[in-house]
């Protein structure tokens, strides 16, 4: 492609007859210059905003790479942690009702024994109540018997 240089730096051989007016060309190939240059630097200037933009385009194109593997890496670490917190979830309730069980037969344990020494009391209250008797009836037998001499 030529440059606006070269186009001003054209030179062309001079005819005595039948040639195109020196002023003329010179005119000419200056204006051309000047509208070739001002389109040269266009299309440089072009070239250039499309280089920046393709590579602002290749910046973005990675900043959303970037962005959708963060999302998906968040996803994967909120599915892990929802995993995690569900299996902690089961493991409690697991463990609370092995507790709840132990509890229940420590509970019915310890109401079998109250059973046992509520029914030894109360044979120990019949075996007392009947010597009390028993004694009584020897006292109200000795007062007869007091009472009779």
């Amino acid at each position: 492609m030529l440059t606006p240089l070269d186009i001003e730096n054209k030179k062309f051989s001079k005819q005595i007859m039948n040639g195109y007016s020196v002023d003329e060309v010179d005119d000419f190939l200056d204006e051309l210059t000047k509208d070739y240059e001002k389109l040269y630097k266009e299309v440089a200037d072009s070239k250039n905003k499309l280089e920046d933009m393709q590579e602002s385009i290749s910046k973005y194109k990675n900043i959303e790479l970037t962005l959708q593997n963060t999302l998906v890496m968040a996803q994967n670490a909120a599915d892990e942690v929802r995993d995690v917190a569900k299996q902690q979830a089961e493991q409690i309730i697991s463990e609370a009702q092995v507790e709840a069980k132990k509890q229940i037969a420590d509970l019915e344990q310890e109401m079998l024994l109250k059973r046992k020494e509520s029914e030894e009391l109360q044979k120990q209250f019949d075996v007392y109540k009947a010597k009390m008797e028993s004694l009584l009836i020897s006292q109200l037998e000795l007062l007869k018997d007091v009472n009779k001499e």
